[in-house]
């Protein structure tokens, strides 16, 4: 499979996963539509993605959008395929995560964790499909995380939101098995990402610990496992040994590995007393 030509469409398009998939696709040929809400960090995204471009005739457009507004959403989708064309490739990279501690934490951090996590990317999935379905072609990638395959200490906004897209994609799999339009989803593991650093600001020491116990990945390097599983039209898309063995086996695997995390919570939380 090749991307000459083909149109991407990228939600939080303009840092992490979602720019290094920009860029990657770029490389083979796509043309790349990103989406996002900072229009300086897209005109600097658009600079880095034309860099890495293949073809003088490819096109990068940039988009200012907040998501988890549906008119928004519609709006940012809609003038990507007047842009360039229908996507032959909607990834939904955008998401926000601001772990803490569930009592501390505003309820408005919950309510707009889901609204971008989910109903973002749920959205941008309604506005894209009627054309892919008319042309019975296509393919769309959600981006969950490691937790959306179980739960962690002090991600009780975000796992649910990660949860939420893993349903999501199941369901519309079956829906969509004889339309043309194919699915992923993906279980990134920690990604050295902006937002990665960001979450590291409120982050309980506890969930730091437990992060500790698992490899960090870059950007560029999930990137490729995408493209990759793209290309072999793979529903589940799981970076790494321990992510593919977690989608695999993550209901054996979760008493293990919940008795696991207790322990390093025990051990940090009362180490000093």
């Amino acid at each position: 499979m090749h991307f000459y030509q083909q149109h991407a469409i990228i939600t939080g398009g303009s840092s992490g996963i979602g720019k290094a998939t920009a860029q990657l696709l770029a490389s083979e040929g796509a043309h790349i539509s990103i989406i996002a809400r900072t229009t300086t960090k897209l005109e600097a995204a658009k600079a880095e993605i034309e860099a890495a471009s293949r073809y003088p005739d490819q096109r990068v457009v940039i988009i200012s959008a907040d998501v988890a507004d549906r008119v928004q959403a519609e709006q940012a989708i809609n003038t990507a395929i007047n842009q360039i064309g229908a996507p032959d490739l909607l990834i939904i990279s955008s998401g926000i995560a601001h772990p803490g501690y569930f009592q501390e934490l505003p309820i408005e951090v919950f309510e707009r964790t889901m609204a971008i996590n989910y109903f973002g990317s749920l959205y941008t999935i309604r506005a894209a499909l009627p054309v892919m379905e008319q042309r019975q072609q296509g393919h769309i990638v959600l981006i969950s995380s490691g937790a959306g395959l179980i739960g962690i200490y002090g991600y009780t906004p975000y796992s649910p939101s990660k949860f939420a897209l893993r349903g999501l994609a199941e369901s519309l799999r079956g829906e969509l098995k004889f339309s043309g339009v194919d699915i992923s989803i993906v279980y990134p593991p920690d990604t050295d990402t902006p937002q990665l650093e960001q979450e590291n600001k409120t982050k309980p020491i506890e969930t730091k610990t437990i992060a500790r116990s698992a490899k960090t990945w870059s950007a560029e390097d999930v990137a490729h496992v995408i493209v990759s599983g793209i290309k072999k039209k793979s529903f589940t898309i799981a970076p790494g040994l321990e992510m593919t063995l977690l989608a695999r086996l993550h209901s054996l695997l979760a008493p293990a590995i919940n008795w696991y995390f207790d322990q390093l919570v025990a051990k940090t939380r009362f180490k000093d007393k």
